[in-house]
């Protein structure tokens, strides 16, 4: 290791190299290779050589199932972009590497926030502060100089999107990430080196994608809670009886997009639920 560095995890795993120098590799598979990361570096070692993944080069992380034949042998793994190439990466125990991987990226990152940039569905007039990034225990915390403390629930997040802003007179990518604070839907917007921004946006977006294959009864129920509709008002609002009522919740939970406040079968919608309601009254 050279001088400031710190290991972080040594584990084995699998890999393969999909892409390189912008091409798609042909005929590849996985290859059993030992992972070794640092604070400032992955490695992949192999009976054949090693490949170097500088973490300050690293432009996207993806955690994905598999998805074509030769890749469906792993049933999860990571998508690490470099530049023009993609690696794939399947540690053992994959949740713990991938946690320590975001970390190495992200902590301590010097960002600027506005908090917040929307609260209650009402823009605010918050001006940009400097703060500094860090990962906690199912957390993104933002400490910002101004003294005030950010705490993100990952399991509170709706929809993240990336967008360009003017921040301070120039154009800069823009992380608009949604989320609860009590019980209050706001957002947060988080800018900073491109790549600290597309990383962050997809450590908090990938447990959320909105898609999902419901029914038409299922969006009705999903945009009357979205609107606040009371769960015991739902079959009235939407013209359904009770027992069917009882069905969807149950098919929602089910889907992960509700979840039971009380035995009475009161209900609220989680951050899928609520992305999926809002996109659908957006298309409207």
């Amino acid at each position: 290791m050279a001088e400031g560095e710190q290991k972080l995890a040594d584990v084995q795993g699998r890999f393969m190299q999909v892409v390189s120098d912008g091409r798609k590799a042909s005929d590849v598979d996985w290859q059993s290779c030992r992972l070794l990361l640092s604070n400032k570096r992955l490695l992949i070692l192999t009976n054949e050589g090693k490949q170097t993944i500088p973490l300050g080069k690293v432009t996207s992380i993806k955690s994905r199932g598999d998805v074509n034949e030769a890749i469906a042998q792993v049933s999860s793994y990571l998508s690490v972009q470099i530049g023009s190439d993609v690696y794939l990466v399947a540690p053992q125990d994959q949740e713990p590497f991938e946690e320590k991987l975001y970390g190495a990226i992200l902590d301590q990152r010097v960002v600027y926030v506005k908090h917040p940039a929307v609260e209650g569905g009402v823009v605010q007039d918050t001006g940009w502060e400097k703060a500094r990034l860090k990962l906690g225990d199912g957390t993104v915390d933002l400490a910002i100089a101004s003294g005030q403390f950010v705490e993100v629930d990952r399991g509170d997040v709706g929809t993240v999107e990336v967008s360009e802003q003017t921040v301070n007179d120039s154009q800069r990518r823009v992380a608009e990430i949604e989320h609860l604070v009590e019980d209050t839907v706001v957002q947060t917007h988080v800018t900073g080196p491109g790549r600290v921004v597309a990383i962050l946006a997809g450590l908090l977006g990938q447990e959320n994608d909105p898609d999902a294959d419901i029914s038409k009864a299922e969006h009705e129920v999903l945009m009357a809670l979205y609107s606040g509709v009371s769960p015991f008002k739902i079959p009235d609002f939407v013209g359904m009886d009770v027992d069917e009522i009882e069905e969807i919740y149950d098919e929602l939970l089910e889907e992960g997009l509700l979840q039971e406040v009380r035995t009475r079968r009161e209900v609220s919608l989680k951050p899928r639920g609520r992305n999926i309601a809002s996109e659908v009254i957006e298309n409207q």
